[in-house]
């Protein structure tokens, strides 16, 4: 019966045990900036994809449409005036390849690595503006396929609660790939934001 006992505890800490090293489920930033740290296990780690592989987006073929609404947000904070629709159609490449011409890239109205790149912009703390907008909105579209509800107002003010989305999802990142946790927004946050390559789950 002792022998029984001590298996049946002995499983249970075992299970306990993966439930800590498990990811959790994306549930939101934390109260206070970088308070909450996600424990990956090794073999949950070996599985993620590596950082460095942007979507390539264009007129006419399938395009995610959060991805869509932060290349729109993006052109706007370079001087476009898009509706924010996630649709990638005229009106959008158009503004692509004006973008693409201002900024000496090859015109051809498809958004791959050179065009994210060249669309990039560092936000902050005290930031304002459709680049913030883009940010927001990728978290909320998170929250939403992990089925949660939005938790940020997409109203391009970085403040106190935009803040702490950024270091809850820094410190994710941070989980997997050893990325920098500083609460910026600038190209090796913005690049797996867009991509979406950190698991939700």
């Amino acid at each position: 019966m002792r022998r029984t006992s001590r298996a049946i505890i002995a499983a249970l800490l075992i299970g306990l045990a993966v439930v800590v090293v498990a990811p959790s489920a994306w549930a939101g930033p934390p109260t206070a900036a970088g308070e909450l740290v996600v424990t990956v296990s090794a073999t949950h780690r070996s599985a993620v994809p590596a950082v460095g592989t942007w979507p390539v987006l264009s007129h006419g073929v399938a395009n995610s449409a959060v991805t869509v609404r932060s290349l729109q947000y993006l052109l706007n904070a370079h001087a476009s005036c898009l509706a924010v629709d996630g649709v990638f159609g005229p009106r959008t490449t158009a503004a692509v390849r004006n973008f693409q011409a201002r900024h000496a890239l090859v015109v051809d109205g498809i958004v791959g690595p050179q065009t994210w790149t060249a669309l990039l912009v560092t936000i902050r703390r005290g930031s304002v503006g459709p680049a913030v907008q883009a940010f927001q909105d990728q978290m909320n579209a998170r929250a939403v396929a992990a089925g949660q509800a939005p938790f940020l107002a997409v109203d391009g003010i970085f403040g106190p609660k935009t803040e702490s989305a950024v270091y809850y999802f820094q410190n994710r990142l941070a989980d997997y790939w050893g990325t920098t946790v500083d609460g910026i927004v600038g190209p090796q946050t913005w690049q797996p934001t867009i991509s979406n390559v950190l698991p939700r789950g």
